[in-house]
């Protein structure tokens, strides 16, 4: 029986690059993988799912995969969708059709909030509709787990304010643990 799947972690916890290591373990084993992300994520290229270690591989949008017919998601295995937090709740819906009506799983990789610790609309329905909910871990320049996604500015200050969505990596986003997210403390206070 297929499940949606929703396995969220902080900025740097591998999300992606597990999502093409399930990908390559599904086609090593002869199934087919479909490969998704909203559009909105450009940052590696239109059509492009690529990992901060290097691994990439070609995909589709999501939206270009919530209209594709029952016919056309047949011909997979299962799917796989990175960067979720930004998908829709109709397009978090679609993903539910896809795993009850076609017995498909649905393996979805994201963020669970944004840097001012709020839900994204797509976490927020994964949250709600996935059949198995899974934390990818990383840490915290303190050792302690980091649950939360910290912005900001050119000048290294924690920035509390702004729209949701930035698109951005290392240049400027990092994981922290709630209490020093709550602190804005970002980096030891030596480095500060």
């Amino acid at each position: 029986m297929a499940k949606l799947f929703f396995r969220y972690g902080s900025m740097g916890s591998s999300k992606t690059a597990n999502a093409l290591m399930v990908a390559y373990n599904y086609e090593e084993k002869g199934q087919r993988a479909l490969l998704a992300k909203p559009a909105l994520d450009d940052r590696d290229g239109d059509g492009i799912m690529a990992s901060r270690i290097g691994l990439s591989r070609p995909c589709i949008s999501v939206e270009r995969l919530v209209d594709m017919s029952n016919e056309e998601l047949g011909a997979y295995d299962c799917v796989i969708v990175d960067e979720a937090q930004f998908c829709t709740k109709e397009q978090v819906a679609r993903l539910t059709d896809i795993v009850d009506e076609l017995d498909i799983p649905v393996i979805c990789y994201g963020l669970r909030t944004d840097f001012q610790r709020n839900l994204f609309e797509g976490s927020l329905w994964l949250m709600a509709w996935a059949d198995q909910i899974e934390e990818v871990k990383t840490v915290c320049w303190c050792g302690r787990a980091a649950t939360c996604v910290a912005r900001f500015d050119e000048n290294g200050v924690m920035v509390t304010e702004g729209s949701q969505v930035q698109l951005g990596g290392n240049d400027s986003y990092i994981s922290v643990c709630r209490r020093h997210h709550k602190a804005g403390q970002i980096r030891p206070p030596q480095q500060a």
